[in-house]
């Protein structure tokens, strides 16, 4: 019998499946207009840590800049990434669009707040050489 091991708080349990998935997420700005300010950036992280937390994903890391923002995200394997990026980037638009107001208009966004594009990125875990090495170095039976 093995000693047990010390739980990882980055592996999360479900009722048949334990997972460490982390997607870093990228969105910009229609047309790449510097919008984003310090108070602005503050309620998209709030507004996309609600999203999240919706869809049983936990917002791990948030920032940006004038133009763009960076997620790093940890989700479960019953979410599908397009369907999080679809509602993350719909409710935020709705929200800024409607608090900011005065400031997308006069920078005359239109009635569309992101680019149609995103950048979704895998990331954690061991590098793609080492899993190569790992998996080429199984046993395999005869």
């Amino acid at each position: 019998m093995s000693p047990r091991r010390e739980p990882n708080p980055d592996i999360r349990t479900g009722r048949h499946v334990a997972y460490n998935l982390h997607a870093h997420l990228v969105f910009v700005t229609k047309s790449r207009y510097g919008i984003f300010d310090d108070a602005m950036l503050g309620r998209c992280e709030e507004i996309m840590r609600e999203v999240c937390a919706g869809f049983d994903v936990e917002l791990r890391e948030f920032n940006g800049e004038q133009d763009h923002v960076h997620l790093l995200v940890h989700y479960p394997p019953k979410v599908a990434l397009s369907k999080l990026i679809n509602s993350l980037k719909g409710v935020s638009s709705r929200y800024l669009r409607a608090e900011y107001t005065g400031r997308i208009n006069r920078i005359g966004m239109g009635s569309v707040f992101w680019s149609r594009s995103y950048f979704a990125g895998s990331c954690g875990g061991a590098p793609l050489t080492v899993m190569r090495q790992y998996i080429e170095g199984q046993k395999r039976p005869l």
